[in-house]
């Protein structure tokens, strides 16, 4: 049982978030442990659960407090900077405190669970693993259980049950491979949206692309909007993985658009640095202007609104209830931006179905992983609906085009 939790690197914002998952779903007593006292991250942890009981549950301490927090904890949960050395340097402090039967667990996005365990211990080896969070985790509740080769299937089962029982996640248990299977597909339709702002700069770029994947498309957000949320600097590095590491047929599609390195090497990283894909410009009057980065003039210009002819009919009939007849619409429009749209969203689908079958063993956990991780209606769901397949799924369709407008 999970009683004691140590959380290294709370006062960072998955970190201090998650530290509250543990305290609130799970019951724990948290230790959330930083360089520096994290005191302000418990009243935001207790903001980002809503929940003020949990107060008593979360302990700030420094890294003084290693030792007794580590002997003490059940698992050991490790949320730092994505670098291997830095997780390794972790990893290997914490195990000379460990308890014989605590789990110590990373909250990589993408490193190899097995490169890390390989530096620990001999003993501590079987008790390493990846549990991967979705941010942010009081509202995406998918987790991914990433085994190394030294993982048991006991662990495994306790794990498992211990996510998807006392913290209410579903779970996903994945292979160790290269950004496991959320971001895997996640990521790979997002460069991909990138790229197809590149090819088509001359029609608007950016601004053009993510009206084409807008709500009616079964997703929140906008993929490239969504690139400028998460991070451009994050998005690159998931994307030098992956192309450093994967060797699949969409291996080009993991290309980095030449723009977006210009961006980032320009330090515009996206929402977090005020300028990226897209700008909020504030005027005297103090009105805000939101502008687009134009790829052709490597300038900030005012975002189009376009209108396409099968996009305002699919949100016109989602909006009366008609589902079936906004899929109509997308099948039968034979415009560019038809064939655009259709084109990504099959390559979604048949990549999801590859990448579930490499990392999961099953082609369901994809639909878990994009509906619970992404907030994207699932793959086999809407392969159901936009071309004709029988895939036996639990995710209902409709819920996810409810934001429609």
């Amino acid at each position: 049982m999970i009683k004691t939790v140590t959380v290294i690197g709370a006062g960072g914002a998955m970190g201090c978030n998650i530290s509250a998952i543990f305290a609130s779903f799970g019951a724990a007593k948290v230790y959330m442990l930083d360089i520096e006292k994290p005191i302000n991250a418990v009243e935001r942890a207790i903001k980002s659960v809503r929940s003020e009981s949990i107060r008593n549950n979360l302990i700030p301490v420094d890294f003084s407090s290693l030792k007794e927090c580590v002997e003490e904890s059940d698992l050991v949960f490790e949320s730092v900077v994505e670098k291997m050395d830095v997780k390794k340097d972790v990893a290997n402090k914490c195990t000379k405190y460990l308890k014989d039967r605590a789990f110590l667990c990373t909250g990589t996005s993408g490193l190899s669970i097995t490169e890390i365990a390989n530096s620990l211990p001999v003993d501590v080896r079987r008790r390493y693993y990846g549990v991967h969070f979705f941010n942010p985790p009081y509202s995406m509740v998918l987790c991914e259980l990433i085994k190394s080769k030294y993982s048991i299937s006991e662990d495994i089962a306790f794990l498992s049950n211990f996510l998807r029982n006392q913290l209410f996640r579903t779970v996903v248990v994945c292979e160790d491979k290269p950004a496991f299977i959320g971001n895997r597909i996640g990521f790979q339709f997002i460069n991909s949206a990138l790229q197809l702002a590149e090819k088509y700069s001359q029609c608007g770029g950016i601004d053009y692309i993510d009206s084409i994947f807008g709500t009616f498309t079964g997703r929140l957000m906008a993929p490239c909007n969504t690139a400028d949320f998460v991070g451009l600097d994050v998005h690159k590095a998931i994307m030098d993985n992956l192309l450093l590491n994967v060797d699949d047929y969409e291996k080009r599609s993991f290309e980095l658009p030449v723009y977006l390195k210009e961006l980032v090497g320009n330090k515009k990283l996206g929402r977090k640095t005020g300028e990226g894909l897209f700008k909020l410009q504030i005027n005297e009057d103090g009105t805000k202007t939101p502008l687009v980065y134009d790829i052709l003039t490597k300038q900030y210009r005012l975002k189009n609104k376009y209108k396409f002819g099968f996009a305002e009919k699919m949100k016109a009939y989602f909006q009366n209830g008609d589902y079936d007849l906004a899929f109509e619409a997308l099948k039968k429009d034979d415009s560019q931006e038809a064939l655009i749209c259709r084109d990504l969203l099959k390559r979604y689908i048949d990549y999801s179905i590859f990448v579930g079958k490499e990392v999961c063993n099953d082609i369901y956990s994809a639909d878990d992983a994009m509906a619970t991780g992404f907030g994207w209606c699932p793959p086999l769901a809407l392969s159901n609906v936009l071309f004709g397949t029988n895939y036996s799924t639990k995710y209902d369709f409709r819920s996810f085009f409810k934001a429609v407008k």
